[in-house]
């Protein structure tokens, strides 16, 4: 009878083992794959982690002053299709400046609107959108808060785009 107690009593630490076993592994595995998956969103963000915008006073020749947009991408790659969505007053319909294309390593500069000159202290980040190198549609806050425009739901590492 003792044999018999202790041939079960091994049955059942084997068979708890094994189910111990398998959990940690489906543990292991669930955490390495959630780090594969931050590892994805960050190459996938690292281009557009790269790109700002803020407006400036710059000084004219002609010794006026002007406020311009200034559009820097500091990444190895251009960016395409920017936009700096324009805030709106009430009833107005949203408008954006276009700016096309920035190339790598450059500042791009383009007008602000005159009325701005009246209320501008000093540099200060703008809104901007913009086509990463991969076809990605990103968007910057003036807080420089970064997401994707074209997804609603947070980026999964099943897409691959």
């Amino acid at each position: 009878m003792d044999s018999d107690w202790l041939s079960a009593f091994a049955d059942v630490f084997s068979a708890v083992g094994t189910v111990g076993a398998f959990l940690v592994g489906f543990l292991l595995l669930r955490r390495e794959h959630r780090r594969e998956a931050d590892r994805a969103e960050d190459e996938r963000r690292a281009q557009a982690a790269r790109i700002s915008a803020w407006v400036e006073l710059i000084r004219k020749v002609d010794g006026g002053r002007e406020l311009a947009f200034h559009i820097h991408n500091a990444s190895d790659m251009p960016i395409y299709e920017v936009e700096l969505p324009m805030p709106t007053r009430d009833g107005e319909e949203p408008g954006s400046e276009f700016v096309g294309l920035v190339p790598p390593g450059r500042t791009v500069q383009r007008a602000a609107p005159q009325d701005w000159l009246r209320t501008y202290v000093e540099p200060e980040p703008v809104e901007i959108e913009f086509l990463d190198s991969a076809g990605r549609r990103w968007s910057r806050d003036e807080q420089g808060s970064l997401s994707r425009a074209d997804a609603q739901a947070p980026v999964t590492s099943a897409d691959t785009r």
